[in-house]
This record gives C-alpha cells, sequence and structure tokens, in this order.
C-alpha cells in the first residue's frame, strides 16, 4: 500500500510541474507602429535609445506657474489619491496571499459543569490550541499570492497612468487659458478697429453727398459681431478656470498664468517607441499585468484538480472530562487528504472560463499597445502640421494687416466700398485667431506625445 501510495504521489506530481510554471511575455510585433508624420506610406523609425516620454515632466513643462499647478494636483487629485489607496488595499491582499503559507492557529477554551441526579457536580475543561496547515504540493496558494503579485502591479501602473493623464491635463488647460488670452488680447485690438472703422463711415456719411446708410449699419453690426466674439472667450476662460481648479483641488476661482508666447517647449521629439512602449505607458503595462494574472489564474484552475492536503495539529491542557486532575496535556495530530471527484462540472468550468479570460486579457493588452502607436502617431502629425500651419498663418496675417490699411486708405479716397473694409478686417481677425489656435494645437501635440511615450516621471 505504501509502494502504491508513493507511486500515485508522484505521478500526481509529475503532472503538475506545468502548476509552478512563470509568466513569460507572449512575442509582439511592434514594426510600424508609428507612422511617420511627413509620409502618407511609410513607417517612423524609432530611436529606441532616447524617449522623450522618459524626460521629467518638470523638465517639459517650464513655466513656473504650470508647474506650481501641477504639483498642487499631485498632492491634492482625488483620483490621484484614490489610486493611492487602491494600492494600499491591494498590498493588503498579497499580504493575505503570502500568509496562507503559514500554518492558522485557533485558541478555542471550554468548560462545563455537570450534574447526574443531583449528584456531585463535575467540571470539565479544556484549553486547546489548534494549529492547521494546507500542504501546497500542487500550487494553489503558489499561483494565487502570484496572481496578487500581478494585480498589484497592474494597480500600480494604474496609479501611473492616473498621474500622467493628471499631468497633461494641467497642462493642456493651463495652455488652452494662455490660448484664450492671446485671442481675447486679439478681439480687443479688433474691436478698437472695427470702432473705428464704424466712426469713420458715420463722418463719411455726413460729409458726403451720396454715401448710403447701410456702409454705417454694416460697419456697426461688424463691431458689434466682433463684441459677441470677446464675450463668447471670455466665457471660455471662466470655463477653462472651474475646470482646471476642479483638476487641481481647489474652489473654482481666477488662475494665476503667464503668456502663450513666452512658453518654451522641447522641439526634439524622439519618440523610441519600439521595445519601450510596451513599459514606459503604464497603461500597456498594466494590460499585461492582467494578462499575467490571467496566467496564474489558469494554474490555479488547474490546480483544483488535484488533491488537497490538510496537516491539522491540536495541543490542549485539559482534565479529560473531569478523570484527571490536575489537568494534562493531549497532543494530536491529523493529516487530511482530499480528492475532487465529481464537482458538478465547477472545476471544469473554471479552468475554462479562465482560459477564455486569458484570451480577451491578451486581445486587450495587444489592442492597448495598438492604441498606443496610433497615440504617438496622431500626436506627432498634430505637431507637424500645426507649426506647417503657422508658419504660412503668420506670412497671411502680414499680407491681411497690409490689406486692411490698402483697403482704408483706398476707401477714403472713394477708391474702395466699404463692404471690401470689412471683409479684410474679418479676414485678418479670422487668420489673427487661427494662427493662435494653430500654436496652441502645436503645444496641445507636445503635451499629448508626452503622455502618449508614458510621460509623467518625477
Amino acid at each position: 500500500m505504501k509502494k502504491i501510495a508513493t507511486i500515485v504521489l508522484a505521478a500526481a506530481l509529475m503532472s503538475s510541474c506545468g502548476l509552478y510554471t512563470k509568466y513569460e511575455r507572449p512575442d509582439v510585433n511592434t514594426e510600424g507602429l508609428v507612422r511617420d508624420p511627413l509620409s502618407l506610406t511609410d513607417t517612423l523609425k524609432v530611436n529606441t535609445d532616447e524617449n522623450f516620454g522618459n524626460m521629467p515632466w518638470r523638465s517639459v513643462f517650464t513655466d513656473p506657474q504650470l508647474q506650481a499647478l501641477i504639483e498642487q494636483g499631485l498632492q491634492k487629485n482625488v483620483n490621484l489619491l484614490n489610486a493611492a489607496l487602491n494600492v494600499k488595499m491591494v498590498e493588503e491582499q498579497l499580504k493575505v496571499a503570502k500568509l496562507a503559507f503559514i500554518p492558522g492557529f485557533s485558541f478555542t477554551p471550554q468548560g462545563t459543569i455537570s450534574s447526574w441526579d443531583g449528584g456531585k457536580a463535575t467540571k470539565a475543561y479544556s484549553l486547546p490550541i489548534t494549529a492547521s496547515w494546507n500542504v501546497d504540493l500542487f500550487g494553489n496558494l503558489l499561483n494565487v499570492k502570484r496572481s496578487a503579485q500581478m494585480q498589484l502591479l497592474a494597480t500600480k501602473d494604474y496609479q501611473v497612468a492616473v498621474k500622467t493623464n493628471i499631468i497633461g491635463g494641467i497642462a493642456n488647460l493651463y495652455y488652452t487659458l494662455l490660448m484664450l488670452d492671446r485671442q481675447v488680447e486679439i478681439i480687443n485690438d479688433m474691436e478698437q478697429l472695427t470702432k473705428d472703422t464704424w466712426e469713420k463711415m458715420k463722418v463719411m456719411k455726413e460729409t458726403r453727398i451720396g454715401y448710403r446708410s447701410t456702409a454705417v449699419q454694416s460697419a456697426e453690426a461688424n463691431y458689434y459681431s466682433v463684441q459677441t466674439q470677446k464675450a463668447d472667450l471670455l466665457r471660455q476662460i471662466r470655463e477653462m478656470e472651474n475646470s482646471l481648479s476642479l483638476l487641481i483641488g481647489q474652489p473654482a476661482q481666477t488662475i494665476a498664468r503667464g503668456r502663450l508666447e513666452n512658453q518654451s517647449l522641447p522641439t526634439n521629439l524622439s519618440t523610441g517607441v519600439g521595445i519601450q512602449m510596451l513599459t514606459n505607458r503604464a497603461d500597456v503595462h498594466a494590460a499585461e499585468m492582467q494578462l499575467a494574472q490571467c496566467f496564474y489564474d489558469i494554474n490555479t484552475a488547474r490546480s483544483r484538480f488535484y488533491p488537497n492536503i490538510t496537516i491539522s495539529a491540536t495541543g490542549a491542557f485539559t482534565n479529560n472530562n473531569g478523570l484527571v486532575n490536575p489537568g494534562k496535556m493531549l497532543l494530536s495530530a491529523v493529516g487530511s487528504l482530499v480528492q475532487p471527484i465529481f464537482q458538478h462540472g465547477q472545476i471544469v468550468a473554471g479552468l475554462k472560463v479562465a482560459k477564455m479570460q486569458y484570451e480577451q486579457a491578451y486581445n486587450t493588452w495587444q489592442n492597448s499597445i495598438l492604441s498606443a502607436g496610433s497615440e504617438v502617431s496622431n500626436a506627432l502629425v498634430l505637431y507637424n502640421s500645426s507649426a506647417e500651419k503657422s508658419q504660412i498663418e503668420a506670412r497671411q496675417i502680414e499680407v491681411l494687416k497690409q490689406n486692411v490699411e490698402d483697403t482704408k486708405a483706398l476707401m477714403a479716397s472713394s477708391g474702395s466700398t466699404y463692404l471690401e473694409v470689412i471683409q479684410a478686417q474679418s479676414s485678418l481677425l479670422s487668420a489673427q485667431l487661427s494662427k493662435v489656435a494653430d500654436d496652441f494645437y502645436k503645444m496641445q501635440a507636445v503635451v499629448n506625445l508626452y503622455q502618449a511615450l508614458g510621460g509623467g516621471a518625477e
């Protein structure tokens, strides 16, 4: 019988060797992950030695007022505070998984007093301490612990991802405010310009024979149109200030800030995607850790097919129901083995579900890699197109400024109509606002690229 038991146990151990295997990253192809922003067909040859996403955020966002806002957000943002609490909760769960390897102890003192037919009372007492140990021959506890470790890593990755998003969100809102401030300045200048045109047309109507009132009306309407744009911009500024205040954990209030033209952002945007995309992006790494967690969950599901071996030991100081006085120590040990035979299909179903969850996690991980590459591509093309448009618009603005002056001079000498003046002013305003927006989009592209490459380092 001993030989048979030994052979059965050895066979079980040999068949369970796969239960102790560690997770290894599946093959993944990152070639062509990022499109070249200057080519319609080629993919970007990335530099894996340098990575813009590795730069500390203080080196990327150098505006002192923006840095102060980011630091406040990292201290007070509710989502980041909750992410830190999530990490602590998972750490506690991991402690429980590690302590499962240690025997459990319990102390259950008992005492009784009994009397038969009014006879002398018998006092019985027992002070037992019981230890129970689950022998992890088939990796159940080990894989549960490893799964908890992967969960902890994924939770920490989520905390980093939240931090990166907060930094990027604060920077984007800050630069949005700077853009709106600059557009308000342009609108103020245009407001004065259109008012001067309106006043000049009123004088011309009064001093020139045949100068129609419709010219004055059109100039007045153009002046009011500029004022409505200004009111809309002021509303947007207030909304952006409210959003930024909420993000940094303070009541809605005015945000101290610099000027758009004084901002300085990195222009050497080395991406370093390749395999680094798998580690620098916290969300991508978190998706892989969830995949590893599912891998160990499969091992755990497999281990449920094997026996569960438990050793229990009890030591009690007892008088053995009043037979021994004073009491003596009573020691006992019991070993038990439970082999599942028929569990209503629950074990088999559990393994199938674990395998399907692994496939889902693998698909999610692969998709997170593709999404990261797409975000990098979008940020690069936004930066390049915005920079190109800004240069063109700068030349366009110079032409339109001269056009406004020349049209006003022609109008004064009756060589041009009031409609041409209004059209020239409107075109200039539109070009100026567009250039400010494209300057902002270029800055926004830097922020987006920093996030897409897993930025957020100290």
